[in-house]
């Protein structure tokens, strides 16, 4: 494993996702100055592109723990998280990043922050019931292991600009579908180029979704595979994480705090039964009986 290639590989992920984030907004706000016969849209999306990159960026550790509704974890009440968690660090050089917990009984996890030094781990309740100690720390290291390698900046950028781009094109279906959108023109050809406004419109709307799924598909499988292996590398007993994703593939109950933006940053899929067929062709994560059967092979 080449640890500090995926580093720089997860850079450049990152970078591309903010290009493909502004360019899309750049073309929402073309398509809606164009139908509006103003092209004041185009700087004005340009703006709330740079803003919410920013944002994003420096905040979303903040973010994805409010929405998930995680709370800061106290040394005192969870003595033996911070232990592990500090424990985890260790073994692999970085600051002990801040511990958050989510008050549900679904067994998941997941890690956020922009680098080493602004990052979280967070757990369930039910990671904390209904795990032992060697399957906690096999939970946190593959989280960890998302820290050292830069996976969570690239998951959590993702996740957000994700959000942001389906209400926009929200907005920009609605103002479509309920005659927000008007010709200035009365000439065949301005009314012909309205038409074919409203249509690219109306297909960005339409297909944003589809877009922030694959976006979401970017963030590889093969992440999880070597946050797997680097767990094992971390704890030096791959039983452990092996366990544990043995324990949540039988955990039926599905996580409440989770949404479809921030699925993928969980280390298992948090919306058991809610996912259709055609859903499973964009998911982020490998199978869970692979991920347990390279574990034990290792």
């Amino acid at each position: 494993m080449n640890f500090y290639g995926e580093i720089s590989s997860n850079n450049r992920m990152t970078f591309f996702l903010f290009i493909i984030f502004f360019a899309l907004l750049f073309v929402l706000g073309y398509v809606v100055s164009f139908a509006l016969n103003s092209y004041i849209f185009i700087p004005i999306f340009g703006f709330i592109a740079i803003i919410y990159i920013l944002v994003s960026y420096y905040a979303s550790d903040s973010i994805v723990t409010a929405i998930s509704g995680a709370k800061l974890a106290g040394e005192n009440q969870f003595e033996t998280l911070h232990h592990v968690v500090e424990e985890m660090a260790i073994a692999a050089g970085l600051p002990k990043p801040r511990v958050f917990v989510i008050d549900d009984t679904a067994i998941n996890a997941f890690a956020t922050g922009r680098n080493p030094r602004h990052a979280v781990i967070c757990v369930t309740t039910g990671c904390l019931t209904r795990l032992n100690r060697a399957q906690l720390t096999g939970v946190v290291a593959h989280e960890m292991s998302h820290i050292r390698n830069y996976d969570i900046k690239v998951m959590t950028i993702a996740a957000i600009l994700v959000g942001v781009t389906v209400l926009l094109s929200d907005l920009l279906l609605r103002m479509f579908l309920f005659g927000s959108v008007k010709s200035n023109s009365n000439s065949k050809e301005g009314n012909g180029l309205m038409i074919v406004a409203i249509a690219v419109g109306l297909i960005l709307a339409v297909l944003t979704p589809l877009i922030a799924q694959l976006i979401n598909f970017a963030i590889s499988r093969k992440r999880e595979y070597l946050a797997d292996a680097s767990a094992a590398q971390l704890t030096r007993y791959p039983e452990g994480l092996a366990s544990a994703l043995e324990a949540i593939s039988k955990d039926k109950e599905v996580l409440e705090a989770a949404n479809k933006a921030t699925a993928h940053l969980y280390i298992a899929n948090p919306l058991k039964g809610q996912k259709l067929w055609m859903q499973s062709l964009f998911d982020t994560h490998p199978p869970i009986e692979s991920r347990i059967a390279k574990l034990r092979a290792m």
